[in-house]
């Protein structure tokens, strides 16, 4: 549960996301299942730098560019943690939430029924690889969510929301990346690590995730971002957070 409080986020006690501490005989793929969903929110506050700060971007650029009248997508919204940010905005918008995961949505309709938000919200359980309609959007979400469409399609995926957004209208991206050098990008990866054994995951579970995410996570350079999203039609895509492989991007209509 997630409440404001003079101008601060609180947040009640959070399961613990112990999904890969103990040594498992097979390591199945990445699923954003029950198991995942009821310890989802810890996760990323354990595996995602600046999770809270890069949050509170997300909600400032959003309020920048929303417009009354319009939607605000958050494409892949998971448990509904950026939704909750977004129902900030002080524009009349209505927020639109995509998931393909049924028990990401359940959590995040809870969440949004309990905060009481005062925004109008819809909830779309949609697979972004089976297609996509984004109308009439001022503001379009993706934090963490196109590294997971797979290649072939994030063409289509991004073509798709480029030409649902109102002139003047934008993405925010938030992804990995891979550098450009490859010693660059052992270090950071190394450093990522490093960030998350100080959050108090242990090597097996570092180990076992990584294992889990490889054929499910597949992160592009930051340069093949900015190609991808010029190619689609946006202007030129700026970048507006960065900690070594991490990235949020904006990109504007």
């Amino acid at each position: 549960m997630t409440q404001r409080k003079g101008g601060r986020t609180l947040h009640a006690a959070r399961p613990v996301d112990a999904i890969y501490a103990d040594a498992k005989p097979l390591v199945t793929d990445f699923a954003f299942d029950a198991e995942t969903t009821a310890v989802f929110d810890d996760m990323l506050h354990r595996s995602v730098p600046f999770y809270e700060e890069i949050q509170r971007m997300i909600a400032e650029l959003a309020n920048d560019f929303a417009v009354d009248g319009s939607n605000v997508y958050d494409l892949g919204c998971a448990t509904g943690a950026t939704l909750l940010r977004l129902a900030e905005i002080e524009r009349d918008v209505t927020l639109v939430g995509i998931d393909s995961s049924a028990d990401m949505l359940a959590r995040a309709d809870e969440q949004l029924q309990r905060a009481n938000p005062g925004k109008r919200y819809r909830l779309l359980n949609q697979d972004l690889h089976q297609g996509l309609v984004i109308e009439n959007a001022s503001v379009v979400v993706m934090s963490l969510t196109l590294q997971f469409v797979r290649p072939l399609h994030r063409a289509r995926v991004l073509r798709t929301v480029r030409d649902g957004l109102i002139p003047q209208g934008c993405l925010i991206l938030v992804e990995k990346v891979l550098e450009e050098e490859t010693l660059a990008n052992r270090l950071f990866i190394k450093h990522y690590y490093d960030f998350k054994r100080r959050n108090g995951y242990a090597e097996i579970e570092i180990a076992q995730k990584r294992e889990a995410l490889e054929n499910v996570l597949i992160p592009y350079r930051l340069e093949e971002n900015r190609e991808i999203l010029r190619e689609v039609g946006f202007r030129t895509p700026e970048l507006f957070f960065k900690w070594y492989n991490f990235c949020g991007m904006l990109a504007v209509r």
